[in-house]
């Protein structure tokens, strides 16, 4: 476990003091239950204070990047850039769900990819290098592996919203979203959707939920028309 430890240590650029706050980062409570651990073993504690110090450091970078924004936009601004779908989105950029220690039933029904289990772990990893390396240690973490490409990340999370805006000002046809095939067991099903504006096919997308399937497939359409500067 240590030299996959020391392997995440590398990618998210940061050297902990103390590997055992990394460790329990990763720590699930469906591990904790299964060894019999107390319950403060596992990660949420570290979850709960690495979500305060998210809520700090994305607030003071919204207030001082948009001077202008009222208080109301500014609060619904940072509650999309730190909802779990979004810290689900930068976990999956970081493999974190491949170090998590899970219990076996967990494991078994696709914990590594569940978008509740993932972006929780990111949290705590925030939580986890703020107690170790100080508050500018997890403000670069979070600037780095967060509020980075904010742009294309809004543009992954709105995307069936920014693409039926593209259709309507630029197409006489409509969208539509088909269910191509499903794939794997009901506990870790994916689905393939794809794409079609009238009857031609624009992008393919495969999600845990038909829901995920249909917003990657509008993101890839969305990237295939600005391809052809469309926008």
């Amino acid at each position: 476990m240590n030299q996959e430890l020391k392997e995440l240590e590398k990618k998210i650029g940061y050297t902990f003091k103390d590997l055992q706050l990394l460790k329990k980062a990763m720590l699930h409570s469906s591990y904790a239950n299964e060894k019999h651990l107390p319950k403060y073993e596992c990660n949420e504690r570290l979850e709960f204070l690495g979500d305060a110090v998210l809520e700090l450091v994305s607030s003071e970078f919204l207030f001082y990047e948009h001077e202008k924004m009222p208080e109301g936009e500014l609060t619904k601004t940072r509650a999309s850039m730190v909802c779990e779908p979004a810290l689900a989105f930068c976990a999956r950029e970081l493999s974190l769900g491949e170090y998590l220690l899970l219990g076996k039933g967990e494991e078994a029904t696709g914990g590594r990819k569940r978008e509740s289990i993932t972006s929780d772990a990111m949290e705590a990893l925030i939580g986890a290098i703020y107690i170790d390396g100080g508050f500018a240690s997890a403000k670069e973490f979070i600037h780095r592996f967060i509020l980075q490409d904010l742009e294309d990340k809004k543009l992954f999370f709105d995307s069936k919203t920014i693409l039926q805006e593209i259709v309507q000002a630029n197409f006489k046809e409509t969208i539509s979203y088909r269910l191509v095939r499903e794939e794997g067991p009901d506990h870790d099903k994916s689905f393939h959707v794809m794409v079609y504006i009238g009857e031609e096919e624009y992008g393919l997308g495969k999600g845990r939920t038909k829901k995920a399937a249909e917003q990657e497939a509008a993101y890839q359409s969305i990237l295939k028309l600005h391809e052809k500067n469309i926008k």
